[in-house]
C-alpha cells in the first residue's frame, strides 16, 4: 500500500522526529521506497539523520507543501508501494490544514489509493488530548488516526486513555500504540552523531559510539518499535 504519514502532535519535544526516524528506518529494514519531509526550519532533525531519504520544506507556502505529494503522480511499479514520511514539527498545524483543503487532497489520494495517515505523538499532559481533538476536529473521518502514546515522554496517560477525544478517534477506526522509552543516555549518543538508527548500531569508534549493551538496547528498542509497525501495516 502506498501511504502519506503524516508524524504529528502540534506540541514541540513529544518525540515527532523520534518516530519518523524510527519508520524511516522500518521502511528501509523492509525494503519498502520512501521519501523523507522535514518541517522544521530551525532543526531539520529528520533530514539530518536521513539525509539520503529525507529533504527540508517549508510549510507556510503551497510551492513547499505541493512536494509532498509529488511522489504519488506517477503510478505505482507492480508490487511495489511507495510512501512518503512527513515530519512535521510544531505550529504548523494551520498552514498544513489551508494547504490540504484547498488542494482537496484527501480526496485526491483516495482516488490515487494512497492511504493517509495522521500520527497524533501523545505525552502524558493534558494538552496532548486537546490537541486531539482538534485533529479531529479538522480532517474527520477521512484519513487514518495512529494515537501514539510516547513513554519516553511521560508514563501514565490515564487522561488521554479516559478522555472523550480518544474515544472519539477510536470510533473513527484509531489504532494506539505505545512508544517504548529509549535510554536516554542511548539516545543522546545517537543524536550527537547525527546518525541513522542503523549508522548508530554499526558504529564502533568514536567518543559518541555505543557500547555492546547499548547497542543491544536500541536493537530491542527497534524492534519493539517494528512490533507496533506491523500491526498497522503502513
Amino acid at each position: 500500500m502506498r501511504s502519506l504519514n503524516f508524524i504529528g502532535g502540534e506540541k514541540g519535544g513529544v518525540g515527532k522526529s523520534v518516530v519518523a526516524r524510527a519508520l524511516a528506518q522500518y521502511y528501509i529494514d523492509k525494503g519498502r521506497p520512501f521519501t523523507g519531509f522535514d518541517t522544521d526550519r530551525s532543526h531539520t532533525t529528520f533530514a539530518r539523520f536521513y539525509a539520503d531519504y529525507a529533504a527540508p520544506v517549508v510549510v507556510d507556502r503551497y510551492e513547499g507543501l505541493d512536494q509532498i505529494a509529488l511522489p504519488f503522480e506517477d503510478a505505482p511499479e507492480e508490487g511495489i508501494g511507495h510512501s512518503v514520511i512527513v515530519d512535521l514539527a510544531a505550529q504548523t498545524a494551520a498552514p498544513l490544514a489551508r494547504w490540504i483543503k484547498t488542494s482537496e487532497l484527501l480526496e485526491l489520494l483516495a482516488e490515487l489509493g494512497v492511504q493517509v495517515n495522521f500520527w497524533h505523538l501523545a505525552d502524558a499532559g493534558k494538552d496532548s488530548v486537546d490537541l486531539l481533538g482538534a485533529l479531529l476536529d479538522t480532517y474527520g473521518e477521512d484519513p487514518r488516526y495512529v494515537v501514539v502514546k510516547n513513554h519516553g515522554r511521560g508514563s501514565d496517560f490515564s487522561q488521554l486513555d479516559a478522555s472523550a477525544e480518544l474515544a472519539a478517534a477510536q470510533a473513527m477506526g484509531a489504532r494506539v500504540i505505545n512508544l517504548p522509552e529509549l535510554h536516554e543516555a542511548s539516545m543522546r549518543k545517537i543524536d550527537r552523531q547525527d546518525a541513522s538508527f542503523w549508522a548508530a548500531m554499526n558504529r564502533r569508534a568514536g567518543d559518541d559510539a555505543l557500547g555492546m549493551l547499548e547497542r543491544q538496547r536500541v536493537k530491542s528498542w527497534l524492534k519493539a518499535v517494528y512490533a507496533s509497525f506491523d500491526d498497522l501495516v503502513v
